[in-house]
């Protein structure tokens, strides 16, 4: 079976998340259904053989022609295979047919290889926001359509 790109529940959101090491804290299935309630969002998984392998969930932000990358990540042991790419093409391809003109992501300076992944898909840095040390710095990012 190939790698299959749908919608999430957001058990399947939460279950993914666990399993990624650089997201502190942990997560309940209320932080995503209060996030994404009353909110047109799109929730992905990347499934392979049965097996979740990575997430990515986003939403319209505050202003309605642009949608926030939110979450996303895949499990340390599937990476470097373009699950990454993959979801973010499905969920660009998704945000350009549903009118927005724009999204925007949040990463914190001690994931560079997150940095590098935006600048790669054409995202712009567009404000560095001082948060704790600097490795906490968050980096907002933004690409047009």
């Amino acid at each position: 079976m190939k790698l299959q790109i749908r919608h999430a529940t957001v058990s399947e959101l939460l279950w993914v998340h666990e399993r990624i090491p650089e997201f502190s804290g942990k997560p309940s299935l209320d932080f995503y259904t209060e996030r994404l309630q009353q909110r047109l969002h799109l929730a992905l998984v990347a499934e392979k053989d049965g097996e979740l392998l990575g997430f990515k969930v986003g939403y319209q932000s505050d202003n309605p022609e642009t949608f926030y990358s939110w979450m996303g990540g895949v499990r340390p042991e599937f990476r470097n295979q373009g699950l990454a790419e993959a979801l973010a093409d499905h969920q660009e391809k998704w945000a350009k047919e549903n009118g927005f003109n724009s999204v925007f992501f949040k990463t914190r300076n001690r994931f560079p290889a997150m940095i590098a992944f935006g600048l790669k898909r054409g995202f712009k840095i567009i404000e560095v926001i001082p948060k704790g040390n600097v490795e906490d710095y968050r980096v907002v990012m933004s690409k047009r359509f």
